[in-house]
């Protein structure tokens, strides 16, 4: 009851500041519009350079929508390894991490989807501004990464598919000033071992940026609890990631993007309580980028156009006779995904209004040893984003529009082909109240688009008949939010309440016939609130160093199935990240962080009984450090810095997934020379 009441008071709480700024807004715009347009004044976060929320350069001053940025820097200052232990420690959402490099990321709600390709997930992940073709992100590495953009809620105007609860955006970094070449060693408990070595810089017209990984795990991990958990370890992960440009006229350039990563042999482990198994999953996520970015001398028009080609592909080996026999070589199960694309679009610009136009295309090839007949997947898009500013900038008004095509079709001869389309809408708004506080509001359409199998099956594996469902209507959302960001001098804080209303969920369903097929049944219904706090000690006192304590979470006042009035499974009501940074100290740098995951309802599969049991998985807290120190840092001979990170500093046994413990207190130590 008591918490019922405080739920209800902050949300009341909430609204009434929102709507009471608004009247001051509206009622004291005239007289303030002056004072905002202040640029040089205002707070350095305001000036930040995004690109994920319109596609387009744009300072964090004109977002409408709550979007998050991690920076470089914290990135070298975090001790994750992959970006889902990045994603964790930022507290974005809900973690679905399984030992054995497999990790979905919740945001509001809805997830990746980590078993395959990005195309039944609900939150899309994107490599330089297009789809990465997996929803794992345990397979992407954290190096040559110069920032990652979050936006928290539906994308789908902009990204198409998938795009429900929000878009995760990791951007490449780009060769800038001077060049630099570095070598990196870590090593760290159960025999772990990584290598880097990489470079960046820009010589004339060319610019690049590369980093090559190889990393090995020999041994198998203790739980918190002092468990050995059997085949955890992995042979051999490697991860290559290079940017190369050439600037071959003032403002164009041509850019080659490579990603690879490929994972051999990393364990996977049952239940820690069942685990006697050596099955192992070889991995891998590679991909090219051909661009072509331009713009006219003044910038009133910029260009951009896009080609990428690549592959996602899982192989899980089992040594049980009665797994399904591979492709190729034995007891194996496969999954490979075929992707390419391309993107064209053209911006005008005139200040006070900013229009894009452009097309999308993606085409997915996937096939998969428990699906007899390789499924197709094209999808041809147009869309237009339109901002504009009044009232001395002050006003933002943002819109855009989105039509998506969608051709599948399952392999003759029992396949069929069909076809579907999709339109979607978002609007949006930001005030800025003098130099430092800015409210906004956002409504945006987002929809997941029926697969291949979906609509289009026709076929019979493991005794079973499929048959697609060519009536089926795209999974859809509507989503509101308002939110109101303060930043004065070192403080930074931001509150987000949001709203979704999620329908026409995709389910299976058995025909009268006893075959198995797709239907639309009910959706859910999430809110919340979103909160980011920081605060630099160091402005207050004049220090030349930085010390920053954060706080960020995630709470969700309901997250209803709307058929049966359950909460969601597998999501938690809470997630929270706390903790202090310190940068700059002479040489010093160092963050602790506390990650909480909340309590969930799960399914427990490992007990083992029909029908299963349906459990609350409790929370659960973990911290980690990470300290560093540049011995020394000479213009002649170049930077040495050494790094000792600890990950679950207080050795708690926790579980992101029942079952699957992770890892107890790990260290790690690294040396790294750049010259």
């Amino acid at each position: 009851m008591v918490g019922n009441y405080l739920i209800r008071g902050s949300k009341k709480v909430f609204f009434g500041i929102l709507a009471f700024g608004l009247a001051v807004v509206f009622a004291s715009g005239p007289v303030l519009a002056g004072d905002a347009k202040t640029n040089k004044n205002e707070p350095k976060i305001l000036k930040e350079v995004v690109v994920t929320s319109s596609r387009v350069e744009e300072t964090r001053r004109d977002v409408t929508s709550n979007i998050s940025v991690i920076t470089g820097e914290e990135i070298a200052q975090s001790s994750a390894k992959n970006l889902g232990d990045l994603l964790a420690e930022h507290a974005v959402g809900h973690i679905q991490k399984y030992p054995g490099g497999l990790t979905s990321i919740g945001i509001r709600g809805f997830r990746t989807e980590s078993h395959g390709n990005d195309l039944k997930g609900h939150v899309l992940i994107l490599v330089d501004g297009r789809r990465a073709g997996t929803g794992n992100v345990a397979k992407i590495l954290t190096k040559n990464i110069e920032r990652i953009e979050i936006i928290r809620g539906p994308a789908s105007v902009q990204y198409g598919s998938s795009a429900v609860g929000g878009v995760i955006n990791i951007i490449t970094r780009r060769g800038r000033g001077k060049p630099h070449v570095f070598v990196e060693g870590t090593y760290g408990s159960y025999d772990f071992a990584e290598g880097t070595f990489g470079g960046y810089g820009k010589v004339k017209a060319l610019d690049f940026s590369g980093t090559y990984t190889y990393s090995v795990l020999d041994d198998d991990y203790k739980t918190g609890g002092g468990d050995r958990f059997k085949n955890t370890g992995y042979d051999d992960i490697q991860n290559f990631s290079m940017n190369l440009g050439a600037e071959i006229y003032p403002g164009h350039r041509l850019g080659v993007i490579v990603h690879y990563y490929d994972a051999d042999k990393i364990g996977g482990p049952g239940y820690l309580s069942k685990n006697d198994e050596d099955d192992y999953k070889d991995s891998s996520n590679k991909s090219i980028d051909f661009m072509y970015e331009g713009k006219t001398p003044k910038g009133m028009l910029s260009w951009m156009a896009r080609y990428f080609d690549g592959n996602d592909e899982d192989k899980w080996v089992d040594p049980i006779e009665s797994n399904p026999t591979g492709w190729d070589d034995g007891k194996a199960s496969k999954m490979k995904t075929d992707q390419k694309g391309a993107q064209a679009q053209v911006t005008l610009n005139l200040k006070q209004i900013m229009a894009t136009v452009g097309f999308d295309w993606v085409d997915y090839d996937v096939r998969a040893t428990w699906n007899p007949k390789k499924t197709e997947y094209e999808n041809p898009a147009g869309f237009l984003l339109v901002k504009g500013k009044l009232f001395k900038d002050t006003l933002i008004l943002t819109g855009g529009v989105r039509y998506d095509s969608y051709d599948v079709k399952v392999q003759e001869p029992t396949g069929r082909d069909e076809s579907d389309s999709n339109w979607s809408l978002s609007l949006g708004a930001a005030y800025l109240l003098g130099k430092h506080l800015k409210f906004r509001a956002n409504y945006g359409e987002a929809f997941v688009m029926p697969s291949a199998d979906q609509l289009a099956a026709d076929y019979t594996t493991w005794g079973t008949h499929y048959v697609g469902n060519p009536n089926l209507d795209p999974e859809s959302s509507k989503t509101y939010e308002g939110g109101v960001d303060f930043f004065f001098k070192g403080l930074n804080a931001s509150l987000t309440y949001f709203y979704t209303d999620f329908s026409d969920k995709i389910v299976t369903a058995s025909t009268p016939a006893g075959e198995r097929t797709w239907k639309n049944l009910g959706g859910a219904t999430v809110d919340g609130l979103e909160g980011d706090f920081s605060y630099d000690i160091g402005t207050l006192f004049g220090w030349d160093f930085e010390v920053r304590p954060y706080a960020r979470f995630v709470y969700l006042f309901k997250y209803e199935d709307d058929e049966t009035d359950e909460d969601l499974k597998y999501t938690s009501d809470w997630n929270a990240s706390y903790g202090i940074t310190v940068t700059g100290l002479k040489g010093f740098s160092g963050n602790l962080n506390f990650a909480y995951v909340g309590k969930q309802k799960v399914d427990d599969w490992e007990s083992g009984k029909y029908p299963v049991p349906e459990i609350t998985k409790g929370g659960f807290t973990v911290a980690d450090l990470s300290l560093a120190y540049k011995i020394f840092e000479k213009e002649k001979y170049g930077t040495l810095t050494v790094k000792g990170d600890v990950r679950n500093l207080f050795d708690k046994d926790y579980a992101y997934v029942k079952g699957y413990p992770m890892p107890g207190r790990t260290f790690y130590g690294t040396l790294r020379y750049e010259f």
